[in-house]
């Protein structure tokens, strides 16, 4: 059957014919041409078969009439957003009682130690121990229309879920704590969600707790930690007016003091995340369970033809649950009855976690493909190893083109194979979010991994995300088509000369992903949402011709680095001018890149007599020349920086100095003298590539 399917294929339009052909060749052409024939069916039944995208990917999405350019997904049946996926997952907690049942009890949530494999919780663990702790939440005086704010402050771990979990369960509402906040932010929370219980992993982290409360008068009351404590942390907390507990015990009490769930409902608040901002306090983002659902339903409305997620998948969990990206992915695999395995907590043992689980699903952010992408051309140290390395992912290239996703290629088994290994040799399906990623970098992790590979989108604001890449669609360079919950409209920054007309302009958005507001803080949400409920990202964004969105720039000159850290650069300027050689100075950041970097405007009257205290002379244009000058000077920032409390990550990395002062002649200053920052970027372009090659050596 398969070699009259090949000589259809090959258009011989009688096989008697042929036959009558082939019994008049010579016995070694009979020969070649059955090896030919056999090979040919090989191939055939065995070609890779190219992955159907769910729509036409020249348009992945339509505009929405009267819309005001507004577009939506073409994946909606109507130009109603999508609110949820499974009748029976409408809420958080009902996401965890799906998972339950169609996992049939199944393992749920897993952790390991050193050396150790994973040792797993069934659905039905994890359910009963949140049903406890939630119990002693409310004999201890939380309640849904009082008491409801619950800090978390941990790394991934089952126990967070647990904790979260439990909030879900009772109607009480999770608020995540992280230390990159600094222990001034932390405190702000507290006191802005009016925070009386927090729930710490380890002893080291209540720790910093009390001492952001010690002194001042505050709300907390509780401290749970879910490992072991000594009794001076005890004693610590008592001086606090605060009570340490395990976790262990608390469980105790809430199984002796059982209550009923309380379920909630998908209007009711599930979250507060605070975002670090880039100026002043934090902001508190409440989100709703619907808020998280048409979230959740979105991605798994985008993936199910392609991925068909199912229990057997698993997750590996180590981006921050701090954050909304890892908290809904962790909700599709949930939501399916799948795995969650949490890595140990320390980053550097990643690889190892990896091996051992063979995970699935690995969600990533561009930091760590940079890190892969950089790790695997350093082992190709020779020309020839080069060479190969560069061929084998254009074959593979070649083929995403063409719509196939595979790891079982002669490049995969001859070249790819080996990094393929180290993520555990199981991965089907990997997302990176939270900032750009390189098209250079993506494009060849694509075809080196092997795997569905998304970009997505977002802002808390939004839940976690508003576009995602189509399956399919595996070109790099924009962040995909609106999501099913939600539409994307471009609007006007005339000032900047982006206008919708042009489909170009600030990212807004508007779905049941769309936050409520910013905790007590009505100015701020009125910032940020528009009285037609439109999103205002800052984000500036442009439409390709196939309906897909690409991120071109940052409204107010704010913007993410590799890492996903924001920054207000005109607030790390104003505090590098105060250093006594600076007249001017522009700070650089770029979303591929990890670091700051900046160009110098020495002053020039005082310069001369600043460097010759330091034993260096010359004219002003030498000693903007001189390599020590320049390292003096960056010095003096970094210190300045510091003294100012500036963090790692908003200190400069490297500078140039440049002996011709901005001003509005030369077209780097506005006639209010502010700066140009368009314009420096594009004069200082050279100048700024060379800096980060510098960083990099």
């Amino acid at each position: 059957m398969q070699a009259q399917e090949v000589l259809r294929h090959l258009r011989i339009p009688e096989l008697d014919d042929f036959r009558h052909y082939v019994r008049s060749l010579p016995t070694n052409a009979l020969m070649g041409m059955g090896a030919f024939a056999a090979i040919t069916a090989y191939w055939y039944a065995t070609r890779p078969k190219a992955l159907k995208p769910p729509c036409d990917l020249n348009m992945q999405s339509l505009e929405i009439e009267g819309g005001e350019y507004a577009r939506r997904s073409v994946l909606n049946d109507s130009e109603k957003p999508m609110t949820h996926y499974y009748d029976d997952a409408r809420t958080m907690y009902e996401v965890f009682l799906r998972g339950l049942r169609v996992s049939n009890d199944g393992p749920c949530l897993g952790s390991r130690k050193p050396n150790k494999p994973y040792e797993w919780q069934s659905y039905r663990e994890v359910v009963d121990r949140a049903e406890h702790l939630g119990s002693a939440l409310l004999h201890r005086g939380h309640s849904q229309t009082g008491d409801k704010f619950i800090g978390i402050f941990s790394q991934n771990r089952p126990e967070w879920t647990i904790s979260e979990l439990a909030c879900y369960t009772y109607s009480l509402v999770g608020v995540p704590l992280y230390d990159t906040l600094g222990t001034e932010a932390i405190a702000y929370i507290i006191e802005k969600a009016t925070i009386s219980t927090v729930i710490c992993d380890v002893a080291d982290k209540a720790n910093l707790l009390l001492d952001c409360v010690r002194g001042k008068e505050h709300s907390v009351r509780t401290v749970i930690i879910m490992e072991a404590f000594d009794r001076d942390l005890v004693t610590k907390g008592q001086q606090c007016d605060i009570e340490i507990l395990s976790l262990k015990e608390v469980e105790a009490v809430g199984k002796a003091n059982y209550h009923k769930p309380l379920p909630p409902t998908p209007e009711d608040l599930a979250l507060v995340c605070f975002t670090s901002g880039t100026t002043g306090n934090p902001k508190g983002a409440m989100l709703t369970h619907g808020n998280v659902i048409s979230n959740t339903a979105a991605f798994i409305r985008v993936t199910k033809a392609s991925l068909k997620a199912s229990n057997k998948d698993v997750l590996i969990s180590f981006l921050p649950l701090a954050h909304m990206f890892e908290r809904v992915v962790e909700s599709v695999i949930l939501i399916h009855g799948a795995r969650i395995g949490y890595f140990q907590g320390d980053i550097r043992l990643l690889m190892d976690d990896l091996k051992m689980l063979q995970p699935t699903v690995f969600p990533v952010v561009p930091r760590l493909l940079n890190r892969m992408f950089d790790k695997i051309f350093s082992q190709a140290n020779t020309p020839l190893k080069r060479w190969l390395l560069d061929f084998a992912s254009r074959r593979k290239g070649a083929e995403l083109k063409s719509g196939v996703v595979r790891r079982d290629s002669m490049w995969d088994k001859l070249i790819f194979k080996k990094v393929q290994a180290s993520l555990g040799g199981h991965v089907r399906l990997m997302i990176t979010g939270a900032a750009p990623v390189s098209p250079t970098v993506l494009t060849f992790l694509r075809a080196a991994l092997g795997c569905q590979f998304y970009e997505g989108y977002g802002q808390t604001e939004c839940t976690a995300g508003c576009s995602m890449s189509m399956p399919g669609d595996w070109s790099a360079g924009h962040v995909g088509a609106p999501l099913p919950c939600n539409a994307v409209k471009l609007v006007d920054v005339s000032e900047m000369n982006y206008l919708a007309a042009n489909g170009e302009g600030e990212v807004c958005v508007k779905g049941p992903n769309v936050f409520q507001g910013y905790l007590k803080d009505p100015e701020k949400t009125a910032e940020a949402i528009d009285q037609d409920g439109w999103l205002h990202t800052g984000d500036i964004g442009m439409w390709l011709p196939n309906g897909t969105l690409k991120i071109v720039d940052r409204k107010k000159h704010i913007f993410k680095l590799a890492q996903g850290e924001y920054i207000a650069p005109e607030k790390i300027e104003n505090v590098y001018i105060r250093c006594d050689p600076v007249a001017q100075i522009f700070i650089h950041g770029d979303s591929l890149q990890a670091c700051l970097v900046g160009i110098v405007v020495p002053d020039p009257d005082f310069l001369p007599g600043w460097a010759k205290k330091r034993g260096i002379e010359g004219s002003y244009t030498d000693l903007c020349g001189n390599k020590d000058v320049k390292n003096s000077i960056l010095q003096e920032m970094l210190v300045l920086g510091k003294e100012a409390g500036l963090k790692s990550f908003e200190q400069v990395r490297e500078i140039v100095l440049h002996d011709e002062m901005f001003s509005v002649q030369n077209g780097l200053l506005t006639p209010t003298l502010k700066a140009k920052r368009v314009e420096l970027r594009s004069r200082f372009r050279e100048h700024i590539d060379v800096l980060y090659a510098n960083v990099k050596m």
